[in-house]
């Protein structure tokens, strides 16, 4: 293994051989300057994994030299080290991106100190993360076996979704290994799923916040307290997407609350999206509001009537807040939108729908070079990150951070990975989403599905007396058995929602404030 680099330039670096010695000691390869001249021509002819750079030399100066290193490699970390605690001196270092800044008389410790923060870093952290990690596991399967509540399972979701973010971030070889212990959480949640969603339609029972519940218990409160909100939905949006994009947010707001509730099955918009609006069950809406209710086998558009829907929940409810009610598809619309905000701020609550994260699950699916940009989970969230930092949306945040309103952040699902095809059969009536099933002549294995026999018990219309409704489980994606392989090989690893899995089921529910 070669030996890292340094260069260190000062006018005085006979005085400094003890650090020198110190360092090579350590198994570092010390290069010595005396000059700023030098140092930018050292680093011109060779290769060095630091640079150590007094400030105070003849001829260049420090922050010359520096400015000249930079121009060579953008890359080499540069310690600045000075007799000087000047303010404006350490603002000009620091604005030129130095690494680190040491005041004279540095000791060997704070060196050392530099290199592990500059040079060994990550293999740091990511020796810390595996061993953190590795003390945890079992602490986390305990916990996905006792979980008998939603709630346990909103905190089990939480910490695999944690260290998930922190293995991804180290490159960590652990990545397996957790993906074994999310895919035994998963198979333990649709068992607990099986168990109790049907319970919780029961009169009177108790179960989590669902889908049918945000406005009235949420959103409505907030503007009864005189809040302004604006309730923001992102289609097909994860927790771990939040968490990744969460940064973006960390200068403008403050997080009042970060939470999970449940979607409804099916995790569709059709389903999932019409009934956070309307406040009801999908069988409500259709028994209530029919002219709002579009069934699968209809071409007419499924949410076509989000605006309604709204409107429908606020006066069942009695309230005469003011709102207003828009739908982003696009980057045209999402500028236009933002140029035209301060038409809307005078509204008690306006509701805001973006519909990229699912535009780009359903492009990856189809797109070749979507499927490579985002080939797994860290890459799906990388790209969410990067249409975060480049589109309307920051433009929109940072708009509302200094307005005094509330922002409710949420989504209508989540979606997960797909890996592993079971055959079902049915009639040409049938729908095709990949993930549940809506029919009256479905065949399949009963014990590889959710299966729901009697709709109206978990709130879904039944266009049939003998419809029945099934949902696959873990990361199980429907196909039928008429070309099959052709079938599996194409839509295996794309994102699918509509079935059972802590990734479409537990969805963030975030409050932000402006600072």
């Amino acid at each position: 293994m070669e030996k890292e680099r340094i260069l260190w330039a000062d006018d005085e670096i006979e005085l400094l051989k003890a650090h020198v010695l110190f360092l090579q000691a350590k198994g570092y390869e010390v290069v010595c300057v005396n000059n700023g001249q030098d140092a930018v021509e050292a680093c011109q002819n060779e290769h060095f994994d630091i640079v150590f750079l007094d400030e105070n030399m003849p001829g260049l100066s420090g922050l010359e030299s520096l400015a000249r290193i930079k121009e060579i490699d953008s890359t080499v970390p540069v310690v600045m080290i000075t007799k000087s605690e000047e303010e404006n001196l350490m603002n000009q270092a620091i604005g030129n991106k130095i690494a680190d800044y040491l005041i004279k008389p540095v000791n060997p410790n704070q060196i050392l100190l530099s290199l592990k923060k500059n040079i060994h870093k990550q293999d740091i952290i990511q020796e810390t993360t595996t061993d953190s990690y590795r003390s945890e596991f079992s602490q986390i399967g305990m916990k996905i076996n006792d979980s008998l509540t939603f709630s346990d399972w909103t905190e089990v979701y939480k910490k695999l979704v944690y260290w998930e973010l922190e293995l991804a971030s180290t490159g960590n070889q652990m990545d397996d290994i957790l993906k074994m212990q999310k895919d035994e959480a998963n198979s333990t949640f649709v068992k607990f799923i099986k168990r109790n969603y049907e319970k919780w339609f029961e009169p009177g029972a108790e179960r989590p916040m669902m889908s049918q519940d945000l406005m009235h218990k949420v959103v409505f409160p907030l503007l009864d307290q005189g809040e302004k909100v604006f309730f923001v939905v992102f289609d097909n949006f994860r927790f771990d997407q939040w968490r990744a994009v969460k940064e973006l947010f960390r200068n403008d707001y403050v997080t009042e609350n970060e939470d999970l509730y449940c979607a409804i099955l099916p995790t569709a918009t059709q389903y999932a999206r019409n009934s956070i609006f309307s406040g009801l069950t999908p069988l409500q809406i259709k028994q209530m509001y029919p002219q709002y209710w579009v069934e699968e086998e209809e071409d007419e558009g499924k949410n076509l009537y989000e605006e309604d829907l709204i409107k429908t929940q606020i006066d069942r409810f009695r309230k005469k807040y003011t709102y207003s009610y828009h739908k982003i598809n696009d980057s045209v619309t999402g500028e236009k939108f933002v140029g035209q905000m301060s038409q809307i701020m005078n509204n008690q609550l306006n509701v805001v729908v973006f519909n990229f994260v699912d535009m780009l699950s359903h492009a990856r699916t189809d797109s070749k070079m979507i499927r490579e940009l985002a080939s797994d989970d860290a890459a799906y969230r990388s790209l969410t990150l990067s249409w975060f930092k480049h589109s309307s949306i920051l433009d929109f945040f940072k708009y509302l951070a200094d307005k005094g309103v509330k922002i409710i952040i949420t989504t209508d699902h989540g979606t997960i990975k797909v890996n592993n095809a079971i055959k079902v059969v049915g009639d040409r009536n049938t729908n095709t989403n990949l993930r549940y099933k809506e029919g009256k002549n479905l065949a399949y294995n009963a014990k590889e599905v959710f299966a729901v026999t009697k709709p109206g018990n978990i709130g879904l219309p039944s266009p049939n007396v003998s419809t029945h409704y099934i949902f696959s489980c873990n990361d199980d994606f429907f196909a039928y058995p008429n070309n099959y392989n052709y079938y599996v090989q194409y839509y295996k690893s794309t994102f699918q929602h509509g079935g059972v899995s802590m990734e479409e089921m537990l969805v963030p529910l975030i409050t932000l404030r402006g600072k």
